[in-house]
């Protein structure tokens, strides 16, 4: 019996580029026939005509599902999209810009195959801006942070295998908040990576603005993990002693060794700022936690699908 593949690929402004990274999927698939596929697209509230391009390859190709969602949820929100409509027995993740090499799947499947639950693409050089760069370096140090991910070559990217059971378990999660990597290292530690080469992007730019980038971290931050409200504990304890030794060290300065110093106005607000900066973080962190938990209680959506296409079925609302 055959195995079989799902590609999971969420769509944002990538009218002119997604339709080459479906022709390398299938053409790359074709020269294995001991494997079957599909190829599930998201269209993520994309503003361009992606969502045409993909009802017109739905009309001619059995293997291509399609799913509208209503808006723009965000990257993550659409692969769990694509995830909760997987059939196949290994889920592989992967960009519409080209960017991630399809012809290399069995790559990592054949690692994947060695026993690990989910495998990694790692870019020895990615072709990505400095700003793009600095968050995804940014995002994995977070993570590594909050999962307590130590002494391990950090494992990670938007191009992944994974066997079935773990989708399975990471689309349990139904909160409107989603952060993959954290779904998938609060469910195995077995992880795999195999090097594959980044390509430039057939078009345009990266999708992530500052504003996505930061709800990103955010969720990071957020979703699975307390250390962030640990962290003000542990500079309220900082905060603390040393204005305790600076308390101390100015009484020994007035009495000792500098009778007639005057008050340190500049010090003391200084000194006022910081605290002051660092109770508003904290107190802005405990508002995002409370938000949220607000927003999950109310069951906010993780996604909506508005239609949905596949071969022999006009697209409709689901």
């Amino acid at each position: 019996m055959n195995r079989k593949l799902s590609f999971v690929i969420p769509c944002y402004r990538s009218e002119n580029t997604v339709m080459t990274v479906v022709d390398e999927i299938e053409n790359t698939v074709s020269q294995r026939p001991e494997y079957d596929y599909e190829i599930i697209l998201v269209n993520d509230g994309s503003p361009d005509n992606v969502w045409d391009v993909i009802s017109e390859r739905v009309k001619t190709d059995d293997n291509v599902v399609g799913i509208n969602l209503s808006k723009n949820f965000g990257q993550h929100s659409a692969l769990m999209a694509g995830y909760n409509n997987v059939g196949g027995d290994i889920v592989v993740s992967l960009d519409d810009d080209g960017q991630t090499p399809a012809c290399d799947v069995f790559k990592l499947i054949d690692e994947l195959d060695r026993g690990y639950d989910i495998v990694y693409a790692q870019y020895p050089e990615t072709r990505q801006s400095w700003f793009r760069r600095l968050g995804s370096d940014f995002t994995k140090k977070v993570t590594d942070y909050l999962f307590d991910i130590k002494g391990e070559k950090r494992k990670g990217s938007s191009y992944f295998v994974a066997k079935r059971y773990l989708i399975d378990e990471m689309v349990k999660y139904k909160n409107a908040y989603p952060f993959l990597s954290g779904l998938v290292l609060r469910s195995t530690r077995n992880i795999g990576v195999v090097d594959i080469e980044h390509r430039n992007r057939i078009e345009g730019q990266s999708g992530y603005s500052i504003n996505k980038l930061l709800a990103l971290w955010l969720n990071g931050f957020t979703a699975f993990s307390i250390k962030p409200l640990k962290l003000g504990t542990y500079c309220g304890f900082f905060l603390a002693a040393l204005g305790f030794v600076y308390a101390m060290v100015t009484v020994i300065r007035k009495l000792f060794i500098t009778p007639m110093m005057e008050a340190g106005w500049s010090s003391i607000i200084s000194i006022m700022l910081v605290i002051g900066g660092m109770v508003l973080i904290m107190l802005g962190l405990m508002g995002e936690y409370i938000g949220r938990i607000y927003i999950c209680i109310n069951n906010s959506p993780q996604y909506v699908v508005k239609e949905f296409a596949r071969k022999g079925r006009c697209p409709k609302v689901s």
